[in-house]
């Protein structure tokens, strides 16, 4: 994944652009965990003033992706090892409904688009590399569209609030183990083909298997690097703004 502090923004939709910047940058690890932000650093990277960058922090805060403490200021939030198997083990479960009611409540455009979608993934290079699996938020999402396509506005609430963002972290971080991103596609269009043949029973299982695999990997980091508390993400090129 490049890096997403590298490119200055352009003047339109500045705080959305700064907002997305920053998140991709957490994500894959380039602003690592419990790391201090220094907006003069992140404002000259970017090529921003203060205003946008502020509002896009406080945007980001409202994500729970990052944290703000009187008298130390903004850091990337971190999440504990028991916080981050609550929120994997909820995600199986939500997800796996999730993919079960889209199986039936999906319209075949949808499924189109799902697919057309999984075509833009596999031509990315980090996927075709097998070294990573990066997806942008919302509608570019595979697991975001499968859940808004369920049907079931308590369901997608749960699952696309905070949880959303801060599983974000998680899931690339599974799909830099070395072959994984072409496993997880493979995964993904497996699950397609279960919503396509409007089985929710498969779908589901489809769906479970497929974030099993990725709980499964980070179990497995957790134990090779004797991480008793705070699980760290992939390791980017190190940041020289916090």
């Amino acid at each position: 994944m490049s890096s997403a502090l590298e490119n200055k923004v352009q003047v339109q939709s500045l705080v959305d652009v700064v907002a997305e910047r920053i998140e991709a940058a957490i994500i894959s690890g380039q602003l690592a965990p419990g790391a201090k932000l220094s907006e003069q650093g992140l404002a000259a990277s970017l090529g921003v003033s203060r205003g946008p960058l502020r509002e896009a922090i406080r945007r980001l805060e409202g994500r729970k992706l990052l944290e703000r403490t009187p008298n130390i200021g903004v850091r990337v939030a971190q999440l504990s090892l028991k916080d981050l198997n609550e929120i994997l083990q909820i995600r199986e479960a939500l997800e796996g409904q999730a993919a079960a009611l889209a199986a039936l409540n999906l319209p075949d455009s949808e499924i189109a688009a799902l697919r057309r979608l999984i075509d833009g993934h596999e031509k990315q290079k980090e996927v075709r590399e097998g070294t990573g699996y990066y997806q942008e938020s919302k509608d570019f999402d595979f697991h975001f569209r499968i859940v808004t396509g369920s049907g079931n506005a308590r369901l997608a609430q749960m699952l696309l609030g905070d949880l959303y963002y801060l599983l974000r972290v998680y899931r690339y971080k599974s799909s830099t183990k070395p072959g994984r991103a072409r496993e997880a596609l493979a995964e993904h269009k497996a699950i397609v083909d279960a919503l396509a043949a409007r089985d929710p029973t498969r779908a589901e299982a489809a769906m479970r298997e497929h974030l099993r695999h990725a709980r499964r990997f980070v179990e497995e980091q957790i134990a090779a690097q004797g991480e008793a508390e705070v699980v760290p993400l992939p390791k980017g090129r190190k940041s020289t703004l916090a």
